[in-house]
């Protein structure tokens, strides 16, 4: 018979062995088929199985070890956390196992554990190991009862077919002990690794992702930038692909050293500045190297160097140049005569419109007047000055008031008012918006005689002396037919009559068409702009003036020639 010290020994051996192997097997799943290796070969027991904690709490078999028609049946099945919690809470407590013997044990044959009984005879002494005896392990992640649980050993037909004694028991226990320290080692390491190929794929992912924007920005047919967002440096470039120098005409180094407030045109600094942030977009013009300026779609998006990095502008810069060109040509064609090049009707019309306002012109009220005004409002409504309208004073004690209230003079009002010049003056210093109307004599005799292209030449070349015979900034628009306008602000009446003198003598000057001399006379009618009339209305007093003043003079003079 064997001693116990020799007994304790052998065991201590196999004990170091299995537990050397277990904490070096390379996965989870080699830890947990070692462990329960562990119990067959170096605790001596016929069957083990290594029920594992899953993430929602119940418990799978997840490794079997000493009987290969036991681990087809049941590894991989679950067991609920309930089931467990009731076998761990039943039977005979030996410190941290728990056994269940046979005579309690009948009342979980119905639960959904997975189980497996090892055959065998009937027990014939009071410690011998019965096949419906249940004998289990915890392991908790703290090493004790009370910390976390990670999964339960369980162990069936111990050696020589007796229940364990203490050594026996200690053994199993401290083996559970190490057990748990094992799985936890290598779910940490299996955590870790997981990590790490992780963080490897998004690293990989990052890089292809980096690679991508940078081709994708490199090789970009249109321009794109990258540029600084907020602070004192908000929109210096700091990455401009090629398209963009291309584009601009500079090299990438020297763009670097400016900003797109830097670039853009004096006009469109204003457009620039609203859609500077995030999802801004606009259409304006960029200077190249050459001085020469180019349309641009510009849009801008934000994106970070990292999760909390810096945000920077991405700028998105296409070239417009010859849509915009297409558009400034429909407009014009819009808006100007397709033969002289002149603003047509309806231009003069808006260019007219935009200096009247519906008020007619009147001169502000004095301080006495406004005063006088607003005391009998008030006296005769029979009601209160509000405190905060109370006339003031001035230095020489006179009261003033300016109520503010529907019918008071506005004494804000930036707008220009066009004023007409008395008739009944010769001039009275009165500066107004003049009105020529021009409608030339004799053209249709030109038309009949040599044909429209010489009186397409002819209205050419009036307009042109039109356009030079007036100031930067005065309008010389034609109406159709022979029959041309001009608008000179800032004009008094005697002003006016000298203009329309010297484009008349400019006018009658020999017009040479294919080799012909064709001469032309002028009639001019001198209307003026003034507020509260409609465009219309001006142009119609200055026709009928035209009339007048060709009605004026014989028909032999009305004709340059």
């Amino acid at each position: 018979m064997e001693t116990e010290p020799y007994v304790q020994l052998t065991s201590l051996r196999q004990l170091h062995q299995v537990m050397a192997d277990m904490n070096t097997a390379r996965s989870l799943a080699d830890t947990l088929q070692t462990v329960a290796d562990g119990v067959v070969t170096g605790l001596g027991y016929e069957l083990s199985c290594v029920n594992l904690v899953r993430p929602d709490g119940d418990l799978v078999v997840a490794a079997v070890a000493g009987n290969s028609a036991a681990e087809a049946l049941i590894i991989g099945r679950v067991g609920s956390r309930a089931a467990w919690e009731r076998r761990l809470n039943m039977g005979q407590a030996w410190g941290d196992l728990r056994f269940i013997p046979h005579t309690e044990g009948w009342i979980l044959d119905d639960d959904d554990v997975p189980q497996w009984f090892t055959d065998g005879p009937a027990p014939r002494f009071e410690d011998e190991w019965h096949p419906a005896d249940r004998l289990y392990a915890p392991m908790y992640a703290s090493g004790a009862q009370g910390g976390e649980l990670l999964g339960v050993i369980s162990v069936d037909r111990p050696s020589k077919g007796r229940l364990p004694g203490a050594w026996g028991r200690e053994a199993l226990q401290m083996y559970a002990f190490q057990a748990a320290i094992a799985i936890s080692n290598a779910r940490l390491r299996a955590n870790m690794q997981r990590a790490l190929v992780r963080l490897e794929r998004e690293q990989q992912a990052l890089r292809a992702s980096e690679e991508s924007f940078r081709q994708a920005f490199e090789y970009a047919p249109s321009g794109m930038a990258i540029a600084e967002m907020g602070g004192d440096q908000h929109g210096r470039i700091l990455r401009a692909n090629d398209a963009l120098c291309r584009l601009l005409g500079r090299p990438a180094s020297a763009l670097r050293r400016f900003s797109f407030a830097d670039l853009v045109h004096p006009e469109d600094v204003g457009t620039l500045l609203r859609t500077s942030a995030e999802g801004g977009r606009a259409e304006l013009r960029l200077a190249r190297r050459d001085g020469s300026h180019v349309w641009v779609s510009l849009r801008n998006s934000v994106v970070a160097d990292a999760a909390d990095g810096p945000r920077f502008l991405l700028t998105h810069v296409e070239d417009i140049e010859e849509r915009k060109r297409r558009e400034l040509q429909l407009a014009h064609r819009a808006s100007h005569d397709s033969l002289t090049g002149l603003p047509n009707s309806a231009e003069l019309r808006a260019r007219l419109s935009a200096r009247l306002c519906e008020r007619p012109y009147a001169a502000p009220p004095g301080p006495v007047d406004a005063m006088d005004a607003a005391f009998e409002r008030y006296e005769q409504s029979g009601e209160q000055l509000p405190a905060e309208q109370h006339p003031a004073y001035d230095v020489n004690g006179h009261a003033f008031a300016y109520p503010a209230h529907a019918g008071a003079y506005d004494a804000y009002d930036h707008h220009v008012h066009s004023v007409a010049p008395e008739d009944d003056q010769e001039d009275d210093g009165t500066k107004g918006l003049a009105v020529l109307f021009c409608d030339l004599d004799g053209f249709k005799s030109i038309n009949d005689r040599f044909g429209h292209n010489a009186g397409d030449a002819v209205l050419i070349e009036v307009a042109r002396r039109l356009s030079h015979g007036v100031r930067d900034g005065d309008t010389v628009a034609r109406l159709g037919g022979d029959e041309f306008v001009v608008l000179a602000d800032g004009l008094g009446r005697a002003d006016a009559q000298d203009l329309a003198v010297r484009l008349r003598n400019e006018i009658i000057q020999p017009i040479r068409v294919d080799g012909r001399a064709m001469r032309v006379g002028a009639s001019f009618g001198i209307g003026w702009a003034a507020c509260g009339m409609t465009a219309d209305e001006v142009l119609k007093s200055a026709d009928e003036r035209m009339y007048v003043e060709k009605r004026s003079r014989p028909k032999q003079h009305r004709r340059a020639g």
